[in-house]
């Protein structure tokens, strides 16, 4: 890369599994590359350090959840937050990429200066401002709001219990014999259910629409099998093909043959609940994929239904009185405590304000290019993790792609990367996630455009875009490579 006066060669927001996954391809693939990673929160681990409510685990397994570049090495494949939380800690260390995190470090605004080739960043750092540079800037700040999750809009003055939200979990909660009802039917609610039933008195999951379930055993026996016989990393690679390969079947087979997967579907969770199984409550008003599937690892959630300390209500909520919800088809919930399960709320570049030359970014308005930058947009990249798929697939592949264009850059001595898109492009727009999860309907506004065609498709194949970001040359024709030489703007900056 040629030489920048800016403060660092990249800079990287989130040290969650993102922004890890970037720093650990820069020491791999860019050695010497110097970078600084951006935290706002005081630990590490972006959700797995946000979320601390009961059974906090993974919905995909740590095969593909985890980085190609790491095996993951603990006997479950479905994993709890503290096991995730170790395998990231294990990395930064082992790597030295602790060194390079501030922590307690909020990234306010982001502005391109097409002058300098630098990125101009005002973060906060206890409570004082200040301003860091950096020729590439890395977003690696997930999907969703940390600060203000979704409100349903609930009228909870009457009610005499505790209220409270997932993301935002008290610690001293004691719900010991007490009486909880989970509003919601998505995988945090699906999580929560059977991890308080045990010290719970009874939990109730109360959902107004039913959600697509299926149940695998969070141990897999061909990894643990595989890892006695061959070295840790053969084990690892064949594991984590295997379930991209099953992932990406079984979502097919649900977007061509619905109807055989709802009966594949219905029979496993018959066969699993037995006399409790009712079918009004396991069938969603979709087809399967049309919203994430909700796993149930190791039956969990039917086995705590079977033992009566975990019941499914399906029904629309009248009102909440002083002793827990009133249904509109008239029954009653009792309740000491009301969990709010009712998702989040989509956020674009972390909430930070992006400028290019001082002219606010309105993503809304700008194009993918080859899932992780934007039209027009130089020397910025994202994560958006694959919706039918694991998040790292897509937070690996694009940091491999941008290590590989940086390195490009240094070969032709530039400074600045950008795809360019004509304002006359004739490009044919999709339906960017063609699912109907709320979160996804909700924040749709907010999101950049797809194309029909790659490379300006954000595509939800991973076996496919992997071997596009490989084969096609970093040099497209569209990437546009330029030299910003900013000495001589110092200069004139210095003599005006």
């Amino acid at each position: 890369m040629a030489k920048t006066a800016c403060d660092h060669d990249v800079l990287i927001v989130g040290a969650g599994i993102s922004g890890i996954g970037m720093a650990a391809h820069l020491e791999m693939m860019c050695p010497g590359r110097d970078y600084a990673i951006l935290e706002a929160r005081e630990n590490l681990g972006g959700t797995w350090d946000l979320f601390r409510y009961p059974g906090i685990r993974s919905d995909s397994d740590m095969h593909t959840l985890g980085f190609v570049f790491e095996p993951w090495r603990h006997e479950k494949s479905i994993a709890d937050g503290p096991s995730i939380l170790e395998y990231l800690n294990r990395i930064v260390d082992e790597r030295g990429i602790r060194q390079k995190i501030s922590l307690g470090t909020k990234v306010v605004s982001a502005n391109w200066h097409s002058d300098r080739a630098c990125w101009e960043l005002v973060v906060d750092k206890g409570g004082s401002r200040q301003t860091i540079t950096a020729n590439w800037l890395y977003l690696g700040t997930g999907y969703y709001d940390y600060d203000d999750p979704y409100d349903a809009g609930f009228d909870f003055s009457a009610f005499q219990g505790q209220v409270v939200h997932p993301q935002f979990w008290p610690d001293d909660l004691d719900y010991t014999g007490k009486n909880v009802v989970v509003v919601g039917s998505g995988a945090t609610a699906v999580t929560l259910v059977p991890s308080m039933a045990d010290k719970a008195a009874s939990v109730t999951m109360l959902q107004r629409t039913p959600t697509w379930m299926f149940s695998r055993p969070a141990k897999d026996a061909l990894a643990n099998f595989l890892r006695r016989i061959l070295p840790e990393e053969t084990a690892y690679k064949i594991t984590r093909w295997k379930n991209v390969f099953m992932q990406d079947k079984s979502f097919k087979t649900a977007r061509n043959k619905p109807e055989k997967v709802k009966q594949f579907l219905h029979k496993k969770i018959q066969k699993a609940l037995g006399d409790h199984y009712d079918p009004a409550s396991f069938t969603p008003p979709y087809d399967p994929w049309d919203q994430r599937l909700c796993l149930v690892p190791d039956n969990d959630l039917f086995e705590a239904m079977k033992r009566g300390k975990a019941q499914v209500v399906t029904a629309h909520i009248d009102s909440f009185d002083a002793t827990g919800v009133k249904l509109k088809d008239g029954r009653h919930l009792p309740a000491d405590i009301i969990v709010t399960a009712t998702g989040l709320r989509l956020a674009v570049a972390g909430k930070i304000t992006v400028s290019q030359d001082g002219t606010p970014v309105d993503f809304a308005q700008r194009f993918y290019y080859k899932g992780c930058m934007f039209s027009n947009l130089p020397n910025l990249a994202v994560v958006f993790g694959y919706l039918n798929a694991s998040w790292t697939l897509r937070a690996d592949i694009n940091s491999e792609y941008v290590c590989k264009v940086l390195n490009h850059m240094d070969a032709v001595g530039a400074n600045v990367a950008m795809p360019y898109l004509a304002d006359d492009h004739g490009l044919e727009e999709e339906d960017l996630f063609d699912f109907s999860s709320g979160y996804i309907q909700r924040g749709k506004h907010l999101m950049p455009k797809s194309a029909t065609t790659l490379p300006w498709r954000l595509n939800q194949d991973y076996r496919v875009d992997k071997k596009a970001l490989a084969e096609a040359p970093i040099d497209d024709g569209i990437m546009r490579f330029d030299h910003v030489d900013q000495r001589t703007q110092q200069q004139l900056e210095a003599a005006e």
